[in-house]
């Protein structure tokens, strides 16, 4: 079992040198993104299901707070932390507008939707990066390989090339530190 289990951490290891090697332009142009919104007065809106819905909220929790260091707060907003409003919009108008409703409050012009999504296929995130194109917002979506249908929707896609989903997770993991670490040294 011991070999089996140092096999799986090869293989991730492997998994993100491979991401850092294939997307390290696309990370940098989205940090740009962030830090540009920003700069510029805007915020971070956030989504995504089941982990990367935890993965929304991680996110969003080190912009506000910190990442490595004391600065001022960054505003983000996971669109997946609030009960009431997500059942509320999911009974009234299905589970799929969930997202892009909310940006449809929350968002404007200038701002930045980061949509994550392993397989970039989940009808709620590709309506919310639609919605937030609509609005003018910059689009991010994380995905596996390939992105889905999110890749047309994306300003800029981060996708692992990669499609087994806990080899995803763990490679968009470092993905999104790294953004926050670059976004909180460039935007403060």
């Amino acid at each position: 079992m011991t070999d089996e289990i140092r096999d799986r951490f090869d293989a991730a290891a492997r998994t993100i040198q491979d991401t850092g090697r294939a997307i390290a332009g696309d990370i940098a142009r989205a940090v740009e993104l962030i830090v540009e919104s920003y700069r510029g007065g805007g915020g971070v809106l956030l989504f995504g299901n089941g982990g990367s819905a935890a993965d929304a909220q991680h996110i969003a929790g080190e912009l506000v707070g910190r990442f490595l260091k004391e600065r001022r707060a960054l505003r983000a907003v996971s669109l997946t932390a609030d009960a009431s409003v997500l059942t509320s919009l999911a009974n009234d108008y299905g589970y799929e507008a969930v997202f892009a409703r909310q940006i449809e409050a929350l968002g404007r012009a200038g701002d930045v939707a980061i949509g994550i999504s392993t397989s970039g296929n989940s009808p709620n995130v590709v309506a919310g990066l639609a919605k937030a194109r609509e609005l003018g917002m910059a689009t991010i979506a994380l995905t596996g390989a390939g992105g889905g249908t999110c890749a047309a929707l994306a300003d800029v896609l981060l996708a692992v090339p990669e499609t087994h989903t806990p080899a995803v997770q763990q490679a968009q993991q470092v993905i999104y530190h790294v953004l926050c670490e670059m976004v909180e040294r460039d935007a403060c």
